[in-house]
């Protein structure tokens, strides 16, 4: 561990320069990311005064191939990004557990409480004692410790800012009291653990993989408990594209219940042929059986199964196309991808809200404005937040003014793919 006066000091001499560029890889961003850290630090010292302390990152990540397969055991292709949560971290001898994130006060936790509370639904405390409580069945050594947060992963931005912050915190207990042994694996299980049990969202277990894996990840969920993960060794600066997230500022605040009738849905589609999940089911008997199913299941549960199959099978097909060096190929099956979810998947709106559509509006104007010079999508769980766009380099001066003059500066962001999932930044 380091002590907080060192640590800003050696920030402030530009010490850390060259580990910052390793971790987010773009040079445009590096003083931005030198003065964060020390504001990080700073604002951790006004909290719980000068101490020794570990310095931990999760980052964001960017959906790119399979649009809601991750939950029925399907396939995924996702990216780290260079959008982060860090955390400062010191441990504090006092049996407590206290966090602050940004501008929230999380209330202090008693190490070994973890017990769900209805009373915090739907906020981050449920999720930490989720994640604790999964690493604690897994007699992982847990301890009190003071943490400090900062993200600019922005919540319902469709980067998954709730997945970072659980990986973020499964990375401090592992740095902490456990040498660096929990896996990446265990620490995303562990954050989908929060979600499903503590958070009452029914999600998959993408955002947290990705996240806590780093990198450009192809990931077969066909056995959930081993998933396959798999490093596509491939540079997007080859292509001449950019990859953009706009963020439409719709909100992802209380589509809990959107989220969670997807896999709901889908599984009434399975136990029709007696199976848990859309994968365990040969797709021809499912078409063949479409008049019989919908007279116990939904349209719509008919609608997103078909989206399932579709998409799943693009995935590989995605991955394929870029280790060939097939671009245009690649970007053909993003906006089939896109075009499914939205006909098939319907996650592009929500039902209860149909007045604000911002992203139908938001994928309007992109294909309007790139027209040949790139392509767009939903982004993430989808109903409100963000659009995804592959944009070739001399079209996204232009295509990011465009959004930002409809949906605020700042809206249009242009990312790139991070190496690093969870990690500790600076310790022991």
């Amino acid at each position: 561990m380091k002590n907080t006066k060192q640590l800003i000091a050696e920030f402030d001499r530009q010490e850390y320069d060259s580990l910052l560029l390793d971790i987010y890889t773009d040079p445009k961003v590096l003083s931005y990311q030198r003065e964060r850290y020390i504001d990080a630090i700073k604002e951790y010292e006004i909290l719980y005064g000068e101490a020794d302390v570990e310095i931990y990152s999760a980052p964001g990540r960017s959906e790119v191939g399979g649009n809601h397969t991750d939950h029925q055991h399907g396939e995924v292709l996702a990216a780290a990004v260079n959008l982060d949560v860090i955390a400062i971290a010191g441990i504090n001898q006092k049996g407590t557990i206290k966090i602050a994130s940004g501008k929230y006060d999380i209330p202090v936790i008693t190490v070994g409480d973890y017990i769900k509370r209805e009373e915090e639904a739907n906020t981050s405390i449920t999720l930490v004692r989720g994640v604790l409580d999964y690493l604690a069945k897994k007699e992982f050594i847990i301890d009190g410790f003071n943490a400090y947060l900062k993200s600019d992963v922005l919540g319902g931005s469709g980067l998954s800012s709730s997945a970072s912050f659980e990986v973020v915190l499964g990375t401090m207990i592992s740095g902490l009291f456990n040498h660096m042994q929990i896996s990446p694996v265990l620490i995303a299980k562990a954050g989908q653990y929060a979600e499903n049990n503590y958070f009452d969202k029914l999600s998959g277990l993408m955002d947290q993989m990705a996240s806590s894996v780093g990198s450009l990840v192809h990931i077969n969920f066909k056995d959930n408990e081993n998933p396959e993960i798999n490093k596509v060794e491939v540079d997007f600066e080859q292509f001449n594209h950019s990859l953009c997230i706009v963020d439409t500022k719709g909100s992802h605040a209380d589509l809990s219940g959107e989220y969670s009738a997807i896999p709901i849905e889908m599984k009434e589609v399975a136990n029709y042929f007696g199976k848990n999940y859309l994968i365990e089911i040969d797709e021809q008997e499912f078409y063949r059986e479409i008049p019989r199913i919908r007279k116990i299941a939904d349209d719509r549960g008919v609608l997103r199964a078909i989206h399932f199959f579709n998409d799943n099978r693009r995935v590989q097909q995605e991955v394929d196309a870029l280790y060939n060096n097939q671009f245009s190929r690649f970007k053909e099956l993003v906006k089939e991808s896109g075009n499914s979810s939205y006909k098939y998947l319907q996650n592009v709106y929500s039902n209860a809200d149909y007045h604000n559509q911002d992203i139908p509006i938001a994928i309007s104007i992109s294909e309007r404005e790139l027209g040949n010079d790139g392509v767009c999508r939903i982004h993430g769980g989808g109903f409100a937040g963000t659009i995804q766009a592959f944009v070739q380099n001399d079209a996204v001066d232009n295509y990011k003014k465009t959004m930002d003059y409809y949906f605020g500066i700042g809206s249009c962001q242009v990312l790139k793919v991070r190496k690093y999932g969870g990690i500790r930044v600076i310790g022991s």
